[in-house]
């Protein structure tokens, strides 16, 4: 009976002493899962931390950096020469809401909505998210804005996203007249190959033009010629919003 008891003891000293085992093997499991977690995390945090800073940065330098610096060099662009157009559409406004079809991408005139964009509507920056229909930014073009509009390679976080952001930020003033917007594979047909940035400008009031330049890459220095040989007084109605 003495011996039933020794090996009852054992055996239950041996389960315990598995029991104990298996837990800390368990508490090892679960501090080296915590541990690959918080390794995981710090690091998604470092690299959010790490982009939000550069970002800043890259904001912070192109606020005090002139036009002409911001992108790339006019010769490092890629651009095409302009081409001008006689422009269509003006003062033809269609049924609201309904999509018009443009035979160019981008349209630099044409018939459009009659809600034009006006007062907080107007922005110098748009994203795929924000941006008007397409209808009503060429109203906008006939009211003498300029638009750049880039296509659906340049995606947040690139380079180029970035500096056409900083670009639009150079015109955020009410009577700017500049706006950057995404023309993307629903608006219409896509850019001529190699290139991803548009500039377009509605001229007149007399002999009505529409005028475009494809650029490969966006660059500041471009679009402040192509501002200056096309300004927001040159237009069918410079005087609208």
């Amino acid at each position: 009976m003495a011996k039933k008891n020794v090996r009852d003891n054992e055996r239950r000293a041996r389960a315990e002493q598995l029991r104990k085992e298996q837990q800390r093997k368990e508490r090892m499991r679960s501090f080296g899962i915590l541990g690959v977690c918080l390794l995981v995390v710090v690091g998604l945090l470092g690299s959010a931390v790490f982009y939000y800073v550069r970002d800043q940065r890259q904001q912070a330098a192109a606020a005090g950096a002139p036009l002409a610096e911001l992108g790339v060099s006019a010769s490092a662009a890629s651009c095409d020469p302009v081409e001008e157009k006689a422009a269509t559409g003006n003062n033809e406004h269609l049924t609201i809401g309904k999509p018009i079809d443009y035979p160019d991408a981008p349209p630099a005139s044409g018939p459009h909505w009659g809600n034009f964009l006006q007062g907080s509507e107007i922005r110098s920056f748009y994203t795929t998210e924000d941006r008007p229909e397409k209808e009503r930014l060429v109203h906008s073009l006939e009211h003498g804005h300029t638009l750049v509009w880039y296509d659906d390679t340049v995606e947040p976080g690139t380079e180029a996203y970035q500096q056409l952001r900083a670009i639009g930020k150079k015109f955020d003033g009410p009577t700017d007249k500049l706006i950057v917007a995404p023309w993307t594979s629903e608006d219409g047909g896509d850019f001529p190959s190699g290139k991803h940035v548009a500039l377009t400008h509605w001229t007149g009031p007399e002999d009505q033009k529409g005028v475009t330049q494809y650029c490969g890459q966006p660059s500041g220095a471009v679009l402040e010629k192509f501002m200056e040989d096309f300004p927001a007084t040159d237009a069918p109605e410079p005087n609208a919003p």
